[in-house]
Formats: structure tokens, sequence, C-alpha cells
């Protein structure tokens, strides 16, 4: 049997959805639900912590169309990563502005309003936390006063009054290095704030309960998430909840958790009838699952001759009032805080931070954009302490072949010095004509980021139809990314000799497919992938072992091509693959193959973490930024003039669907960097509400990426591959941020560098920032 080559999967395949999208076509989860669905809304609460005396649904009850109201009665569980401290509905208190109190289903979602709003709810108000200096404070209020008693799915890590999680990353004596006579000391305070996603649709599902069992249409990135949370905090078996998945029309991580679904799944099973509920756009912006605002120390030990002997960092990530994805993202920060160069001892501690705010999520390149940001400051401030030229510092420490990584990992393959290599090769000649030079500062900058793709467990089936078509059935969500219409097929049709065309996916089912993680982290195509060509070798052996008596023609010497079974060397010699179908299913029927795939996991060194849910990373995937930015000296407004990527993908099978994917990473890595900004007001609110008070990059915001795709680094992924779509965000903030820095000739320690704060930057004295509730020793941030 002819083994794949990676040629025969690599082309650049076109979107088979895009037609459908651009013509309004496409139904997502918004546009599902008939004439007898029910719409339901949720009453919210108005203040950010508080205690219910009073609720009185009375009123609410007698409203005409009213079908059903739920409240904390109707689902007592608790749900969560690592520790279920999630209740649904708000109970006895409220622990953020916009937390659920009460769900009301409706004939119509006027109705279901009218009666949300004669529902009476009386909240004493208690003292708030509402950032991490204040819930840090030894007299703090406590945002779970019962934090001791929820229980732990996740062993291992530390926790103490408000901070939800502790992951820690401990190797070598930095005390020891820091003592060291001969060395530099550098230390340096970042921040950044929160994020919001931006998906054009909003969270939204359907949900019905029949035959005892719920059913569940969603837009959601992780059916299976959605099928453990709904059946935990409803009390059933998961068995007895099934997921389907439309089109997503975006997601970027917001919807790698569950969200509105369990309070549709409760409407419906109280009601009787199918319940639509749907953010608003408000509801979206208010209570959206942000990317965590956080705040980080660093402190290094530097040689003169640029060798970083020790490290300290700690990191605090806002969870907001419960812990959510930010339990698990702790574990990131070691591997993109101390991902990128090569330390000799280091102590690394990421802190999940509970307040009284809207809680926060995963969002493209979690944790790492921040980090990232920190880091390569850091490391432009220790080349200005030791006066040592940037690039010359990063060809000397980034990691490579051999090297060991925070928690004690070997990295395989050189692969981020070379990629600084050719991102100078992309080095265009920006034009200055056009700029009054008096009013204007440029400044470059070349940034280098470590990240990795989650792999976890994947499964797939493909079964082969008769007139020679190929099914794909998995968990998987095409979220907009384009992997499920592109990637996928590309890779099944490959192993089966088939067009892309001919290979229909079938949407996410948890009825039909299994277990699978969800789609974020650059997993897709590696995972699914694995478990996708797993598939395809069971169907292969099966086909082939027949088509060999056909053709009386060893294995070894048949080959799928073109829709057709040859003989190896004599094209024309076989048979068509739908003749060998029909053969197959006369003889043992249908044809179809099973295939699943979780990484064995990369060895780090014992003892040196805890509290990681992951101790070392499958697959690193690299990136290297540069670009030349222009500041104008009377508004502080920032022009990026020239961007270049280089970019580690192990092995692109549809280059231009990558390139898609950084162009898009890019522009709302620079919304991070330059634009999107959120605040929260003294009441514990979100202040941005919509479109016209949070601004994304507009149409002149943006810059055409140059692009330099890498291949050929080591990947345990099919074909070599890597996933694409989440590292292109990584750099961005802080290639800006380092090309702001060398243009002022000022620190630059916060995001998004909005024009009023690059005037500040450029006026004021020193914006040097000076986080006193992290601690410069180390130990005392930990527990």
């Amino acid at each position: 049997m002819t083994k794949l080559e990676p040629s025969n999967a690599v082309m650049n395949y076109p979107r088979r959805d895009a037609a459908d999208k651009l013509r309004g076509r496409t139904k997502y989860a918004v546009d599902h639900g008939g004439l007898e669905t029910l719409h339901a809304v949720l009453v919210r609460s108005d203040v950010s912590s508080g205690l219910i005396s009073e609720l009185d649904l009375t009123a609410a009850q007698k409203m005409p169309g009213v079908r059903a109201i739920a409240t904390a009665r109707d689902a007592l569980g608790r749900h969560g990563i690592g520790i279920a401290d999630h209740p649904i509905f708000a109970e006895k208190s409220v622990r953020y502005h916009g937390e659920p109190i009460v769900a009301i289903a409706a004939d119509t979602r006027r109705q279901a309003m009218a009666a949300a709003a004669l529902v009476v709810v009386k909240i004493e108000k208690t003292v708030s936390a509402l950032t991490m200096a204040e819930a840090l404070d030894s007299n703090a209020p406590l945002v779970h006063p019962d934090w001791e008693d929820y229980e732990i799915l996740f062993p291992g890590a530390a926790r103490s009054k408000n901070v939800a999680w502790e992951a820690t990353v401990e190797r070598g004596d930095t005390d020891k290095e820091f003592a060291r006579d001969d060395v530099t000391i550098v230390e340096g305070c970042y921040q950044v704030g929160r994020q919001s996603h931006v998906s054009f649709e909003p969270r939204a599902t359907v949900a019905s309960f029949e035959d005892g069992r719920f059913h569940i249409v969603t837009s959601t990135q992780a059916p299976w998430t959605v099928r453990h949370v709904v059946a935990k905090v409803l009390g059933v078996v998961e068995s007895k909840v099934r997921v389907t998945v439309p089109a997503v029309g975006g997601g970027f991580g917001l919807k790698f958790d569950c969200s509105l679904e369990p309070y549709a799944a409760i409407l419906a099973y109280k009601s009787g009838k199918s319940v639509s509920l749907v953010n608003s756009r408000e509801e979206e912006y208010l209570t959206c699952l942000c990317r965590e605002n956080a705040e980080i120390r660093l402190r290094s030990a530097v040689t003169k001759d640029g060798e970083i002997v020790a490290r300290e960092g700690t990191v605090l990530m806002d969870c907001g009032a419960y812990g959510g994805e930010q339990i698990f993202l702790t574990t990131m920060t070691a591997h993109t805080l101390g991902g990128n160069y090569k330390l000799g001892a280091a102590k690394i501690a990421s802190l999940a931070v509970y307040t009284n705010t809207p809680p926060t999520g995963a969002f493209r390149a979690c944790n790492g954009v921040y980090n990232t940001f920190a880091l390569e400051r850091h490391t432009d401030e220790i080349c200005a302490a030791i006066d040592m030229d940037p690039i010359k510092f990063r060809k000397k420490n980034v990691v490579g072949d051999g090297d060991l990584g925070a928690t004690g990992q070997v990295f395989e393959g050189d692969v981020l010095s070379p990629m600084l290599d050719r991102v100078a090769e992309l080095k265009g000649l920006t034009n200055k004509d056009a700029y009054d030079l008096d009013k204007y500062l440029f400044g470059r900058s070349t940034t280098v980021g470590t990240w990795f793709i989650f792999v976890g467990p994947s499964a797939a089936t493909v079964n082969l139809n008769a007139d020679g078509s190929a099914t794909l059935v998995t968990s998987g969500v095409e979220i907009g990314s384009g992997t499920m219409m592109q990637s996928l097929p590309q890779m099944v049709a490959a192993e089966l000799g088939i067009h892309p065309d001919e290979v229909i996916v079938k949407t996410a089912d948890t009825d039909a497919s299994g277990k699978d993680l969800g789609v974020g982290g650059g997993r897709t195509t590696v995972s699914i992938g694995a478990a996708s060509t797993a598939a395809c070798a069971e169907v292969k052996e099966k086909l082939l072992s027949v088509a060999s008596e056909m053709l009386q023609t060893k294995l070894a010497k048949l080959v799928l091509a073109n829709g057709r079974i040859e003989i190896l060397g004599n094209p024309g010699s076989g048979t068509t693959i739908q003749k060998v179908i029909a053969e197959v299913e006369a003889q043992t029927g249908p044809v179809s193959g099973s295939g699943a795939f979780t990484a064995s996991g990369t060895p780090s060194m014992p003892g040196c973490a805890a509290g990681h849910f992951i101790d070392a990373i499958d697959i690193p995937v690299f990136a290297v930024h540069e670009c030349e930015v222009a500041i104008h000296k009377e508004t502080g407004r920032i022009e990026v003039l020239e961007y270049n990527v280089v970019q580690d993908v192990g092995r692109a099978i549809n280059p231009r669907a990558i390139k898609n994917q950084v162009q898009g990473g890019v522009v709302q890595g620079l919304g991070y960097a330059l634009h999107e900004e959120i605040t929260i007001n003294g009441e514990g609110c979100i202040e941005q509400s919509g479109f016209e008070s949070y601004k994304i990059p507009g149409v002149k915001d943006v810059v055409a990426v140059n692009l330099d795709l890498f291949e050929g680094a080591p990947s345990v992924g099919p074909l070599g591959t890597k996933g694409a779509g989440e590292v292109p965000i990584l750099n961005v903030g802080a290639c800006i941020a380092c090309a702001v820095a060398n243009a002022t000739g000022k620190r630059v320690n916060e995001l998004p560098l909005t024009p009023p704060r690059v005037l500040r930057l450029m006026h004021e004295e020193s914006m040097a920032l000076d986080l006193d509730h992290i601690s410069s020793d180390w130990r005392q941030n930990v527990h």
C-alpha cells in the first residue's frame, strides 16, 4: 500500500461554504426554531455584589404568553474547570453586574421582555472587589466566602480566598543567580485590558426536550463541553443530552465554554416546547467572556554577554466572578512567558483572581498575547540595560534543538533562529514621502513568540458512499476559519484518492460522533485531522484487500488516485473505486472506518510544575513579527507602515487559507494593540455596550501583511501539520509596543496604545509602571 505523500494533500482549495455565506443562505443557530418555538430572556443583576433579599415572580407569571419561568431552584448544580464554582443562576448571592437570576420563556420575545420587567428582585448591596489589587488586599471582601467548600475537579493547585487558582514553575535556584556579582538585574511591570471577541453571530441556542432527552442546537466551539455542563447543572446523565451545531458565525474562543444552553434546556423541560435564547448585542458586550485583563511583573538576571541566568515572573489574570477558562489558562503562562528564550533558573507564577466583574474566558492565543507583550518589552529593556542589539540578543537566546523550556521539557529543532533570519529578508523600504517628518516619530521592532497546539482527544468516522464519495463524521465545528471546509476534506481526499469536493463533512452531532475537546487552540487540523487519517487507513485497508483480489495484484502495488485503484506505475490498469466499494459491500457490508487521536504527552522535569493541566507542550508553534510605525506627535495616533510575519506552520497544506488566517489575526491583534479598550465603572458594569462605543479596526486601520510560511519544523500532526489560525495574533501587541517604545524612547508598559495614552507617554517625563500589589519578592506572591 503506497504511503500518502504530503504533496498529495497540498493545494489552495477554496472554501465550499463561501458562496452561501456571501449570499446570506447559511443557517446559523440564530436562524433555527420555528413558529412553535418559544423565546426566552434573562433577568440579570444590576449590581456587582449583593445578597438577594426578595425575588417575586407573581406578576411575571400572569403575563400573556408566558410559558415557563426558571430560577436557581431549577438548577442546583455547579460547573467549572478545575473547581466547580459556577452556578448558572444567582441564588442567594450576586457576584457580578449582569449575573442571571431568572429565565423566562414566552410566545414572543416582546412578551418575555415584558414579563421580565415585572420580576421583583431586591438586592442588598455588599462591598465589591472590582480590581485585582482590591481583591488581593488583606482586608478584601471574599467574592466566594464558601470557596473552601467547592468540589475540586482537578487536584494539585494552591487556592486561597480570592485566588481561584495558582499555577507555578520552579526550576533551579533563582536566588543564587540573582545574588551573582556579574549580572545585571532588570525588572519591569506591564498591564493590559480586556478585549471583546465581537463575533458577528451572538451566542444563541435552541433547546427542546423530547423522549426523555434534551436536544440542544447551539452556536458553540465545543459541543461535548456543552453536553457535559448541561448534564451536570441539570443533574442528569450526559447521555440524556444531545448537542448539534450548525455553522457558527465566529467564535475566537468566546464559544469554547457553555453559556446560554442550560437556561434554554431548563425552560424547554418546564414548558414542553422548543425554546430559543439569543443574546442581544448589548448582552454580548456586557457579559462577554472577554480576553482577561492581566498584570505582570518580570525580573531577570542577565550577564553582560546576554545570558539569561535567572528569571522570575508573576502574572495576575482577572477571571471575574467565576474561575471559568482562566483556571485552565493559568497553565499557559509557563509556556508563553517561559517559552521564547533559554533560561538558567526560573520561577513563574500565574494566578487567576476572583473579582466582582463579569467572568472572562478564552480568546485567540489566550494568555499568550499579553505574556508575549510583556516578555518582548522586557527583552528590549534588558537589551538597553546591557547595551546589546535586540536582534543579536534574540538570536543568542531563542530556544532551539535540545534546549530546556520553563518546565524542563526538551525542545526539538532549530526554528526561531532561522525564522529571525527570514524576517529580515521581508523588510521593505517604507515610503515616508507622504509624511511631514517634523510631525511624526518613526519606530521599528522585531519580536518572537511561542505558542502551542492543544491536542487532546478527537475521534472520526469515514463512510464511503456507493458513488465513490466519502462522508466524514466528527465533532468538529466550522467557526469561520475554514478548517472543516478546507484542510480536513483535503486530507481525507488525499488519503482516499478522490477530490476534496467529494468529501462530505457532517456537522457536529454528539449522538453521531465521538468525543472531542473542541475547536480552538489551533487543534482542529492536528487532532481531528489525525483521527480522520486514521479512519481513512481502515477504509483503505478494506478497499485494497478486496481490490487486490479483483486485480490479482499485491496490496503493496496498489494506489488510490483520481477516483480509481490503480496498479502502481501502470495507469488505466485498475478499476474504479465505485466498483470496489460495490464488491466490498457484497462481501462484508458498507465501507467505513473509525479513528481516534490524542497526543502521548511530552515529558517535563518532574516536580517543577504545580497546578498545571499541561506540564509540557506537544507541538510548539513559533512566530516572528516585524513592523514599522509612524506616530503623529500632535494627536498620538499610530499608523502601521509595514507588517512582516514569518510563521511556523509545520506543513502548509493550504497556503492561501493560512495567509488569510494570518492577515485576519494580525488585524485582530492591531485592535488589541491600538484601539479596543474595555472599561468597568464603579458599579462593576462594562461601559462599552455596542459597536458605537467599542472601536474595532476599520478599513483604514488595516495593513497588508507580508508573510513567509516557515515549513519543516517537527510536529506530531498528520503530514507534519501545525494549527495556523491561533498564532497570528500572538506577537502583534508586542511588536507594536516595541516599535512605539523605539520611536518615542519611552518605556511602553500598557496596552492598548490609544491616542490619549500615547500622548501621555510622549509628554510625561516618566510613564514607568509599578504594580505595588505584585511583590518583587516572588515568594510573597504565591501561596
